[in-house]
């Protein structure tokens, strides 16, 4: 499709183009729509970019959170979006989920079980499979290491007790947290859960580094072993 048959931002008058927009009135005056418009530049032969954006978002009921989880391919059944502007999108998404990450790091004293879903939500909440992650911390519960120990499908993941304190060792850690994330949203212990729990705690205490906590995490919310008592 050549220009002349799309509406370029640059055509708009001063009112309905969002980099001018932005320019003006600063970022937060654009709504997301406008953002989006930014972002994929022009739209198709019938609408502007802002109103393919609009209908991009509808599909995901307006909610950015649903938005950023599409596909290039989703994204391509939009008239209007090709190959290079859905992965623009996924890019500028992917970037805002890696600042929220970055922020949360910066939490780096661990506080409370809120503390760990701050720090973790970001990396693990999303994920459609199961991830187990360590936290390791001095003795100041100051994080000093964190790492994916395993990547599982969506029911589960395999944890090698024996790599977990030899990083443990490695990093001078005299405490770990445990997580990994629930794909399905449940937040509840599985028995399994429950015994790899159990198992680390004992190696744990042979080697003089605790199991503070297990958290299991969702999107929105997670599961603290040590708030429900049953570490």
């Amino acid at each position: 499709m050549s220009e002349n048959s799309s509406f370029p931002i640059r055509s708009w008058s001063e009112d309905d183009r969002p980099r001018e927009k932005l320019m003006l009135k600063g970022k937060s005056a654009l709504s997301d729509a406008e953002l989006i418009a930014i972002l994929i530049g022009s739209g198709s032969r019938n609408e502007t970019a802002v109103d393919l954006s609009k209908r991009m978002l509808s599909k995901s009921n307006n909610n950015l959170n649903a938005f950023g989880k599409s596909s290039i391919e989703q994204l391509m059944l939009f008239k209007g979006i090709g190959e290079a502007k859905a992965i623009t999108i996924i890019a500028a998404m992917e970037l805002g989920r890696r600042r929220k990450s970055e922020d949360a790091i910066e939490l780096s004293k661990i506080s409370s079980s809120k503390t760990v879903f701050q720090i973790m939500q970001p990396l693990i909440g999303e994920l459609p499979h199961e991830e187990f992650w360590i936290i390791y911390l001095n003795n100041s519960n100051k994080i000093i290491h964190k790492c994916q120990l395993s990547k599982g499908g969506i029911t589960g993941t395999v944890v090698d007790v024996r790599l977990v304190f030899k990083i443990g060792i490695e990093q001078n850690a005299t405490a770990i947290i445990l997580c990994h994330n629930h794909p399905s949203g449940v937040l509840k212990a599985s028995e399994a859960d429950k015994q790899i729990t159990r198992k680390l705690k004992i190696a744990g205490e042979n080697l003089d580094i605790k199991v503070l906590d297990h958290l299991i995490v969702t999107e929105t919310a997670y599961y603290s072993f040590a708030d429900e008592g049953i570490l």
